[in-house]
């Protein structure tokens, strides 16, 4: 199963929309995929139509078991979609406290690692969502998955959103004692301006081997396809963006099968 986290430091950067459009491209190719709303805005939950406050159960209550968490729970957590082959795991407000809740219970960022190897068999990929803050969500998700995929804007201050990003995925990984693959993604491209282009070749510069060549278009086809709560790839499957997203998997699955995964 690859288990991959969409993380950046920086809001607005295009995390969700990467999550969502990577969960559509991989659904497609008939495989069995969980996305995980770790953000306590629940922008992934309310994109399919799933009420995070009317719900029974969420990652919140997942988090919130720790040690006890079993596989029933879980899967009363996980809804399915009206799209084949993608199931979420919704998000609530109450996230937002897990941090002040149980920051200093020990095992507390191993819960989702834990609860998703319950799971091996019944998904191919899970790709996790985090709100853009180093806490207990952020390190549960790191400490899950295998690669970790940075959307960044391609302008000056998210350059400086990354630094912090990776600073902290070192620390992270320093104490967890766990390496991950690293793909920096430019996004929100806009060929028209120089600022996307200088920023664009700033990121090369400053961190190449870390940075997917390509990059994700600035595409009107994604606002579209929120408005009608449907993943890119079904909505405008030959969008500009939908075409450079399938371009991203298809060098994220290359590194998974390099790393083994």
């Amino acid at each position: 199963m690859n288990i991959w986290t969409v993380a950046n430091q920086k809001g607005g950067v295009g995390k969700t929309t990467s999550t969502i459009a990577l969960g559509g491209l991989l659904a497609e190719r008939q495989q069995k995929v969980l996305l995980i709303d770790l953000d306590p805005h629940a922008s992934l939950t309310y994109y399919f139509n799933i009420d995070s406050e009317s719900i029974q159960h969420s990652a919140y209550n997942v988090l919130l078991a720790g040690a006890e968490l079993s596989k029933n729970l879980l899967t009363q957590a996980i809804q399915p979609t009206a799209f084949e082959g993608i199931h979420v795991l919704p998000s609530t407000m109450a996230l937002a406290t897990l941090d002040r809740k149980l920051g200093s219970r020990s095992g507390m960022g191993l819960v989702l690692k834990r609860g998703l190897d319950m799971l091996q068999k019944e998904y191919d990929t899970v790709l996790i969502d985090v709100p853009p803050v180093l806490g207990v969500l952020m390190v549960n998700a790191l400490a899950a998955c295998q690669q970790v995929v940075v959307p960044v804007q391609t302008e000056a201050l998210a350059l400086k959103g990354l630094e912090r990003m990776l600073q902290t995925l070192t620390l992270v990984q320093n104490s967890l004692k766990k390496h991950h693959q690293v793909t920096v993604v430019p996004t929100m491209y806009d060929r028209r301006t120089r600022a996307s282009l200088e920023a664009y070749k700033s990121l090369l510069a400053q961190h190449g081997s870390k940075v997917w060549t390509g990059m994700i278009p600035i595409d009107t086809k994604f606002r579209d396809a929120s408005a009608a709560h449907t993943p890119p790839s079904l909505h405008a499957p030959n969008a500009r963006g939908v075409v450079a997203y399938q371009q991203l998997l298809q060098h994220l699955l290359t590194l998974s099968q390099r790393g083994g995964h």
